[in-house]
């Protein structure tokens, strides 16, 4: 995982202090009600904050028990959706957004993500 997050950000040119938390679906719906308004647990949540001198920082929180759901689902292996998730999340952290919905999964954001992914594998 940490080796995605370092290579989103080698590629992107970028340099940032970025932590990832893998935390339970309890938690992740706690996480997602306050902070996005939604109730349950959802897959991935990143928080870009301003680190010291004005370094770019971020938090990234992923849900293990929803990604092995949607890995299930998309018929792919766990390690598969979590290096999607970090990867995902790191692009959220450096300012990149996709919109909802059916249009999210041929965004330029996704596209972006799926390509980094095609050279973690």
């Amino acid at each position: 995982m940490t080796r995605a997050a370092e290579a989103v950000l080698r590629a992107e040119r970028r340099r940032a202090m970025i932590s990832v938390a893998f935390v339970g679906r309890d938690r992740m719906g706690r996480l997602n009600a306050r902070w996005k308004g939604r109730a349950g647990a959802t897959d991935v949540l990143a928080f870009p904050l301003a680190g010291p001198g004005r370094t770019l920082a971020g938090d990234v929180y992923i849900c293990r028990w929803v990604a092995a759901r949607e890995a299930r689902t998309r018929g792919v292996p766990l390690r598969q959706e979590l290096l999607r998730l970090v990867v995902h999340g790191v692009l959220h952290v450096l300012g990149y957004d996709h919109p909802e919905g059916a249009a999210r999964m041929t965004c330029a954001m996704w596209r972006r993500q799926e390509r980094y992914l095609r050279r973690l594998r």
